[in-house]
């Protein structure tokens, strides 16, 4: 059975359903929508348990041809690097769709747009033809503009433009990348492992491979986002509904940090250790950068956005390091920060739903009127800050402890290290400010979370402290595939 064109297509396929279900009932979409994403959850949990976890080549593979004329194929596969962010993106979108159940403006579409989005996501992750990947990179642009544009806040329409034109800037860039590697003469083919294997055994020039990465570069650092192409993404986050803002930050921020894992470093291995120390700069500035501007938020919503900033930097800091811990930390931080700040994304819509407001100033004390909502607040903060025991803290100490043993200008390392005391600076700032206190004139009389809402958040918690606790049991996944790409590369 195709198991991962069943877990890319079966959203698509619930996309049509939902589109097509009578105006006359708006409580069915959701239904239908959560019906579907339930389904493919149990197939993507049923590959990740069937998943060889020793193994680090391509698993599940399916491969037929596509356009052949220009040899272009229909070509899916997946390591263990890949099989952990599916996995994930599988989950948030079922969590997504469970937050979005007040919906009432025009729930069809809505359901629809992301279920959509869950094709693109999942597909860039199993894709393994370059032009297929390409096509689902671009095609997360689409629902996700229309979930800012229409069922975004007061600045959707310039918060779901601007999303848009970064992104696609990025993906122009890309493109010419692509097509630069095709047309070399010792590739022409959209292979992406035929492209990684003449990559490590040295087929593509120094020069060629500095110009590519500077390519591939702008596609992908829009989408992480690295400062200073990061001013999208504050603005994405506040207007977009819930779902959207858990979506956009849990998978879509991994893709661009998914695309120097899996094309950027492996083909282009000579112009990888080049631009290490670029990518390291940029790093401990985003790390810094966003800490110190989330500091300074009055919105909570912003805060946790600018915060995303700052955490993903460290990713871009392990990818950089080009060694085992590092990118290994790489993505693990990628995980943990998708299910961390889809948690602190949803309970800040909670929170918003019952008071109506995301100031800080005015949302004060909610633990004495909503403990659990409180409580549940300041475990996402502390999981959010590196707290050892839960899943923010490994991902961040490999990614340090790689880019101490790397070639790298120790300085980077130190730099980033402050931005883990700014980090817990001001989520306990929040914390004091939100959680604890006297409760505002907005959190009186609130009510608290009901079994829905803390059923939500249950996967999110209980994944927090299992991969906090127990690391390898996301490191065994993903180490084999690092270890072979490295030694592909000759960096090990």
């Amino acid at each position: 059975m195709p198991l991962l064109t069943a877990i890319i297509f079966l959203p698509l396929l619930g996309a049509a359903v939902t589109a097509l279900l009578p105006q006359s009932r708006p409580d069915l979409p959701k239904k239908v929508a959560l019906g579907f994403a339930l389904v493919d959850l149990a197939v993507a949990l049923y590959v990740l348990v069937r998943f060889d976890v020793g193994a680090a080549g391509m698993q599940f593979v399916e491969k037929a041809s596509w356009v052949p004329e220009a040899g272009i194929q229909y070509y899916l596969g997946i390591d263990g690097i890949s099989v952990t962010l599916l996995a994930l993106s599988a989950l948030l979108t079922v969590l997504a769709i469970l937050a979005s159940w007040k919906i009432e403006k025009k729930p069809a579409f809505y359901f629809a747009m992301i279920q959509v989005l869950a094709v693109g996501m999942s597909g860039v992750f199993c894709a393994l033809d370059f032009v297929l990947f390409y096509v689902f990179w671009e095609l997360v642009l689409v629902p996700m503009y229309f979930l800012i544009a229409v069922w975004g806040g007061p600045r959707r329409e310039y918060a779901s433009i601007k999303f848009f034109l970064y992104t696609l800037f990025g993906s122009v860039f890309m493109l010419v990348g692509l097509i630069a590697l095709y047309l070399h003469p010792a590739a022409g083919t959209f292979d992406m492992l035929k492209l990684a294997e003449l990559g490590g055994s040295g087929a593509f020039g120094a020069g060629f491979q500095w110009w590519v990465f500077a390519a591939f570069f702008l596609g992908f650092a829009v989408k992480v986002p690295v400062w200073p192409l990061h001013t999208w993404l504050p603005d994405a986050h506040v207007e977009a509904p819930t779902a959207g803002s858990v979506l956009l930050a849990g998978i879509m921020l991994k893709m661009g940090t998914y695309g120097f894992v899996r094309i950027s470093l492996p083909m282009l291995p000579d112009a990888s250790q080049s631009w290490s120390w670029f990518l390291a700069l940029l790093a401990a500035i985003s790390i810094v950068y966003g800490a110190a501007v989330a500091f300074a938020q009055s919105d909570l919503k912003k805060l946790v956005a600018y915060s995303s900033v700052s955490h993903m930097g460290f990713v871009m800091l392990g990818i950089a390091s080009l060694t085992p811990a590092g990118i290994n930390g790489a993505v693990a931080v990628m995980v943990a920060h998708g299910l961390i700040t889809g948690m602190m994304f949803l309970l800040v819509g909670m929170i918003y739903e019952r008071t109506h407001t995301r100031l800080i100033a005015d949302v004060r004390g909610v633990s004495k009127t909503a403990p659990v909502a409180g409580g549940l607040l300041a475990f996402a903060a502390f999981a959010s800050l590196g707290l050892p025991g839960l899943a923010g803290f490994p991902g961040e100490f490999l990614s340090l402890l790689g880019a101490w043993n790397s070639d790298m200008w120790p300085g980077y390392v130190i730099i980033s290290a402050v931005g883990v005391l700014l980090a817990a600076a001001y989520m306990l700032w929040m914390v004091q400010r939100v959680v604890l206190g006297e409760s505002s004139e907005a959190v009186v009389g609130i009510t608290d979370l009901g079994a829905r809402e803390i059923g939500l958040l249950v996967p999110l918690i209980a994944l927090t402290v299992f991969i906090g606790v127990y690391w390898s049991g996301l490191l065994r996944y993903v180490d084999p595939a690092v270890t072979s790409m490295l030694t592909a590369m000759g960096a090990m």
